[in-house]
């Protein structure tokens, strides 16, 4: 992957190396629950459960995520449909994900829930719509 030309999975219209890329490879600390969610959304598009599992919070973060198990998932897009923060280190990010599975398909719809320990940001878990 070229990241200095690709443009961002999460729906930015910035290039990766601009976007996600700071967060994924760099190791930079996600802003806002809303930067987050968007670069994980951008890990799943490119495998990367290392990154997934350590933005996940302790206490609900499974051991393992199986990306390499069963059939690969092609992302299609992202859309936001509302970031929420309604006391100081929670947040709510509600988003849509567009996604086929061997060819079929499908769409997620989830309100996530966000903590901010020690300044970095967390995903907790997410309520599917």
């Amino acid at each position: 992957m070229n990241g200095s030309i690709m443009r961002c999975p999460c729906g930015s219209d910035k290039k990766y190396i601009d976007c996600c890329s700071r967060y994924l490879d760099k190791e930079e600390t996600a802003p806002t629950a809303e930067a987050l969610m968007r670069s994980r959304y951008t890990a799943y598009t490119l495998d990367r459960e290392d990154y997934l599992l350590a933005t996940w919070c302790a206490t609900t973060r499974p051991a393992s995520l199986g990306l390499d198990n069963g059939p690969r998932s092609k992302w299609l897009g992202l859309e936001v449909k509302r970031h929420d923060s309604p006391v100081p280190d929670q947040a709510v990010v509600e988003f849509i994900a567009r996604y086929k599975v061997n060819g079929r398909a499908h769409r997620l719809h989830e309100i996530s829930r966000f903590v901010r320990k020690a300044g970095r940001w967390l995903y907790v878990e997410g309520e599917i719509l």
